[in-house]
């Protein structure tokens, strides 16, 4: 009711069709909802691959003030094949904002299993085990990739997210879109790419008009659908460190406020496969040095 009265109206099936998102029935959210998108989508669920990444190619991004060829190339792996990349994780809370995060927590993120940041920086100190689940429509194109994130300690859940690109009305460049099913509705972030010094990524959430990139609520409320844009701003600043550690700041603003800080350590567990220009040019070298 309340995302009902601070929302509008939106059609789904209309003009506001960038808003579908999955959505969860009521009680533990976890990743029940893969099943309903699929199916939704006329496809399946392909949970077992190894090698799944957040998006199946960074080059989707581009366009005008962002060219992905500038990135790091572990940023880019990380994008494309985040299944071989594990996860360490902290957090670091505003005292203003940290009571009402601790609350939330215990209310509602352990109960549905969904949006729980921990509050306590011990909570993720055993660190955070992430999986990828792979949606695929009717034709077997790739229509989105869920992360799902448990605490190793624990295996409560944290997020589970729904990862694909997404075009804005009236946008010249796509963004990438993120959901996180809640009971009947949803959180959309869409974050805006630009490139950052020595190849790193910076990924947006501003404020701005309903329509731009930022940060929405939709809910189902009576056969009808509302949405709301929210004031949760994030930041992230993907980068390679001077060891050449694969490095993530992320913060959480409530307006102009931080809120939150969390900081992740990506290290990947096999080392990358060769592509397919790579191994020719390598077979290329083993011939010439034969011929020598």
């Amino acid at each position: 009711m309340w995302w009902r009265t601070v929302g509008r109206p939106v059609d789904l099936n209309g003009d506001h069709a960038w808003l579908t998102a999955p959505t969860s029935a009521a009680g533990v959210v976890r990743d029940h909802w893969l099943p309903a998108e699929a199916e939704r989508l006329g496809g399946a669920l392909i949970a077992a691959d190894a090698d799944a990444g957040l998006l199946p190619d960074m080059g989707c991004l581009a366009g005008p003030g962002f060219d992905p060829g500038q990135l790091d190339p572990a940023i880019r792996d990380f994008y494309e094949h985040t299944s071989q990349w594990r996860m360490e994780i902290w957090t670091k809370w505003s005292p203003l904002f940290a009571p009402a995060g601790s609350m939330i927590g215990r209310l509602y993120g352990k109960r549905v299993q969904q949006l729980a940041l921990p509050v306590d920086p011990l909570a993720a100190a055993h660190g955070v085990d992430t999986t990828i689940t792979k949606v695929v429509d009717g034709e077997g194109s790739h229509a989105g990739s869920a992360w799902l994130r448990t605490l190793r300690g624990t295996g409560d859940f944290m997020y589970s997210g729904y990862y694909r690109s997404a075009l804005l009305p009236g946008h010249d460049r796509r963004s990438i879109h993120v959901s996180f099913p809640l009971e009947q509705g949803n959180v959309q972030v869409f974050l805006r790419p630009q490139n950052g010094p020595d190849g790193s990524l910076l990924l947006q959430s501003p404020a701005g008009e309903f329509g731009a990139d930022g940060a929405y609520v939709t809910v189902l409320e009576r056969g009808r659908h509302y949405a709301a844009r929210v004031p949760i701003r994030e930041e992230f600043r993907i980068y390679v460190d001077s060891e050449g550690v694969l490095r993530t700041d992320h913060v959480l603003r409530m307006w102009r406020r931080a809120a939150m800080r969390l900081h992740y350590r990506l290290d990947r567990v096999s080392a990358p496969r060769a592509t397919d220009k790579q191994l020719a040019a390598q077979s290329r070298v083993v011939r010439s040095e034969a011929a020598g």
